[in-house]
């Protein structure tokens, strides 16, 4: 199955009232090979969700969204996009999405296409780099390896060696930052022997 590695920014934290703004991803083949990148702003509909708190964290204003498309025209292009990439594949149902709290960006995503009268396309098979990460730390802590307490993307990225380059949440960099961290996640795969 290919690999959407996906990251969202929003207006704030409530599906419904809060937005999507940017939708930022990587998708891969099944070896994790990269195939092609996405990032696209977005105009919010409802200006007034739009919170300062959440502007701190990505950094986008409305005068940055200023000539951003609709959500209404990003999804489809969004789609257009995914099925170009996913040769030989009609549909979606084959793509699994992986994100950092992967399931906060999907019930964004899945209110969207809802919204807009769109079907959900996507396979329900999710990797979330946090959950991966707590298990896996487990793992190497009990190997006598010292883990992060944090389980943020900036706190798993630095495990790894790698950061950010920018102070605030591009959806695009964070993508290909979970996306980085996942691959050496399947890298340990190989060196996990139980008992």
């Amino acid at each position: 199955m290919a690999f959407l590695v996906l990251d969202i920014e929003m207006t704030g934290p409530e599906p419904g009232w809060n937005e999507i703004i940017q939708i930022g991803a990587e998708f891969f083949d099944d070896n994790w090979r990269s195939l092609g990148t996405y990032l696209q702003n977005v105009y919010p509909e409802n200006e007034e969700a739009f919170s300062v708190k959440s502007e701190e964290v990505h950094g986008l204003s409305m005068s940055d969204l200023e000539d951003a498309p609709m959500i209404y025209d990003v999804l489809p292009e969004f789609e257009k996009w995914l099925k170009k990439l996913n040769v030989g594949k009609p549909n979606l149902t084959n793509v699994i999405i992986c994100g950092q709290s992967v399931i906060n960006d999907i019930n964004f995503l899945r209110y969207a296409y809802r919204n807009e009268k769109m079907n959900w396309g996507f396979s329900n098979k999710l990797i979330d780099l946090h959950t991966v990460s707590y298990l896996f730390f487990q793992i190497l802590e009990k190997n006598g390896k010292v883990v992060p307490r944090s389980l943020s993307l900036g706190s798993v990225a630095t495990y790894f060696g790698f950061e950010r380059e920018e102070e605030t949440h591009n959806a695009l960099e964070d993508a290909r930052l979970t996306a980085k961290c996942l691959k050496e996640f399947f890298k340990l795969i190989d060196n996990v022997k139980l008992k």
